[in-house]
Order: structure tokens, then C-alpha cells, then sequence
């Protein structure tokens, strides 16, 4: 190419390449105050036959607690997250509490019996088998290190009315610092 016609193109291939980086897609953006949940039906209860879609619900429940973990049985989770909510007197004002992990159903069935055998606490235990709805809410981390994929960030998310209206994510994805219940309900 000779150097008249690179100065005459250069113009028209910046623009050009300009306009195509107009349409990228950025990254997605961590659920928000304000935000309605993922519509998505890719959630699974006891078996992966039972679809749950928690944007429908929230729409029929007055106040939520959704609580997402790295991974079931392990001991941030089982021993301090689950608990604090389970013990916290707040919770009781919230119509409905649902733990999500990036596992199966089956895991998250088990997991459920072991820190409520009874079901007398009413929490759910909510599997997202593919990370969708974490990766959905932009919550997912690579855990492959500790826990041999993508797993999801610790986090608590209240929501009322279908809205999101506080979120609290672990900084470092796994701790305990800022999503267990006296820290979320005071």
C-alpha cells in the first residue's frame, strides 16, 4: 500500500472502526437498589424438575431475602451466613428467604434437611445448576481454586415490592464481613 492511500483510508478506517466499537457489549453490572430480579425460570427446588422463577414471586410477596453463597456444606456458609439469618429475630418480617448456590439440586435438597430438618424455618435452598442466574445478577467468581468452577459471590440482597432495595456483597467473594444478618437487618 503506498503512503498517499494509507492518508486518504486512515480517516475512513478509524470511523469505521469507531462506529463498530459503538455497538460492544460491556460487561455486565452487579444487580442494584431499584433493579427487579432476573425473570429467568433457571433456578431448581429439591429436584431439576422444579423450575423457580423468583421475579414472579417477588412480585407477589411483600419483602424477600435472598441470600447467595459460594458453596453449600462449606463452613462460611453453614456455620455463620445461613445461621445468622436463621437466628436473627428480623427475619421473621420477611415473607419469604431463599439461599442460592451454584450447585445441584440434589446438594442443595441435602444441604437444606441438614440446617433445617424439620422445614419448620421455611428457607429455601435453591439450586443454579449453570451459574445463569448468577452470572444474571453478576455475582459469579471464578472459584476454581477452592471449589473447581464458578461459584457464586457471597451476597445478600433484600428486596420488597419485586425491587431490590439493599445489596451486600462480600468484597473478597467469600467472606463474612458485610451479608451476614446483623450487618443487613441491624
Amino acid at each position: 500500500m503506498s503512503a498517499p492511500f494509507l492518508r486518504r483510508a486512515a480517516p475512513r478506517l478509524l470511523a469505521q472502526a469507531a462506529q463498530r466499537s459503538a455497538f460492544h457489549t460491556t460487561r455486565a453490572a452487579f444487580i442494584k437498589v431499584g433493579d427487579p430480579l432476573p425473570g429467568l425460570a433457571v433456578l431448581h427446588e429439591g429436584s431439576p424438575g422444579n423450575a423457580v422463577n423468583l421475579a414472579e414471586e417477588a412480585a407477589t410477596r411483600n419483602k424477600m431475602i435472598i441470600l447467595g453463597v459460594p458453596a453449600a456444606f462449606s463452613p462460611g456458609c453453614s456455620s455463620k451466613h445461613i445461621p445468622s439469618f436463621i437466628q436473627h429475630p428480623k427475619t421473621k418480617e420477611y415473607d419469604e428467604v431463599a439461599v442460592i448456590s451454584v450447585n445441584d439440586a440434589f446438594v442443595m435438597k441435602a444441604w437444606g434437611q441438614t440446617l433445617d430438618p424439620t422445614g419448620e424455618l421455611g428457607i429455601r435452598f435453591l439450586a443454579d445448576p449453570t451459574g445463569q442466574y448468577t452470572k444474571a445478577l453478576d455475582m459469579a467468581f471464578d472459584g476454581s481454586a477452592i471449589f473447581g468452577g464458578d461459584r457464586s459471590k457471597r451476597y445478600t440482597l433484600l428486596v420488597e415490592g419485586g425491587k431490590v432495595t439493599s445489596v451486600n456483597v462480600e468484597p473478597d467473594n467469600t467472606g463474612t464481613n458485610v451479608s451476614l444478618a446483623d450487618k443487613v437487618l441491624g
